[in-house]
């Protein structure tokens, strides 16, 4: 048996904003995927023995989960069981600790491959009603991986679409502009890139850190009049296909970023950050939590931007 595989997922805006009711967009991304497998005689490794013994710890949690009445789905348990005796694991590419849904992606797949009777999406396109019911479930079930879940990580995994946060209650599927003129030529040659610091990280203490930081009436202040206006401008601009005002509402963001979010930056790359913003070149921002994994950039010029990045690890997410 093998499940289908399931992309990662890139939050491209909403960082720390999501907690206190700002806008977030994420998108699916195919560069990294994850699939449930058996192994072969051929592939007895550390590695693999690893990640079968997590999921069946996995699934022990799973079973405590559905003794919860208010859980409405139940799993394929006498499967699970048996298919993890025969070896099953998680074969996947995306890197643990980096923001991008390495836990998501596996807990999309288990519930595509064992839950019962799931959750309806009527016509393909899920509705909001449907979107906010299978996010509780998968809130639920990732949690198992970080004490706390929101459920949106495994939520664009296993939709694989764009998917618009208005509100922690209210998230809908969208579409990404395909930033073309009325001619059908590309307007620019800019892009969204992806900056690997090599460094994964943890989420839990640095968003333990941010809610302390919130505590102070200062820093509250500036994230609820500046921080969050600005990161729901980027978005609304964005998917309005406006690029020259979203850029605008990204240098105040990534300066924002950059003054007051400076534990959450590397330090080996705050001046790769400090010069984005003094050229006007490129700009950065964080990518989920920050602290490591990876970094997110927006030029309007890839190409003139290379050779800035000639000795680090970028890849192109979106050309815009």
């Amino acid at each position: 048996m093998k499940s289908p595989f399931f992309n990662s997922k890139i939050l491209l805006f909403g960082e720390y904003g999501i907690i206190h009711e700002a806008m977030g967009l994420a998108l699916p991304y195919d560069l990294f995927q994850g699939r449930l497998i058996f192994k072969n005689v051929t592939q007895v490794s550390s590695k693999i023995i690893q990640s079968n013994k997590e999921l069946r710890t996995f699934a022990g949690y799973l079973k405590e989960l559905v003794k919860d009445s208010d859980f409405p789905i139940s799993f394929d348990f006498t499967s699970l069981d048996f298919d993890l005796e025969q070896g099953l694991f998680f074969e996947s590419t995306i890197p643990q600790g980096f923001g991008v849904g390495s836990s998501g992606s596996l807990t999309a797949a288990m519930y595509q491959r064992y839950a019962r009777k799931k959750l309806p999406i009527a016509n393909g396109i899920p509705t909001t009603k449907e979107i906010s019911n299978l996010k509780s479930v998968f809130a639920k079930m990732e949690s198992h991986f970080h004490g706390a879940s929101s459920g949106f990580d495994p939520l664009i995994c296993y939709l694989n679409m764009p998917l618009l946060i208005k509100s922690k209650k209210h998230i809908e599927a969208t579409q990404i502009p395909n930033f073309e003129d009325n001619n059908g030529k590309e307007l620019n040659k800019g892009a969204v890139f992806l900056l690997n610091t090599g460094r994964p990280r943890r989420t839990e203490p640095l968003v333990n850190l941010f809610l302390e930081k919130c505590k102070n009436e200062e820093f509250a202040n500036a994230c609820q009049n500046q921080f969050i206006p600005l990161n729901n401008e980027c978005i609304k601009t964005f998917l309005a296909n406006d690029l020259e005002s979203m850029f605008k509402n990204l240098s105040n963001l990534s300066h924002f970023q950059y003054k007051n979010f400076q534990p959450m930056i590397p330090s080996l790359y705050r001046p790769l950050w400090k010069y984005g913003l003094q050229t006007d070149d490129y700009y950065l921002k964080l990518c989920g939590a920050g602290g490591g994994g990876f970094i997110l950039g927006f030029t309007k010029d890839f190409d003139k931007i290379k050779h800035h990045f000639s000795q680090y690890q970028v890849r192109v997410v979106y050309e815009i």
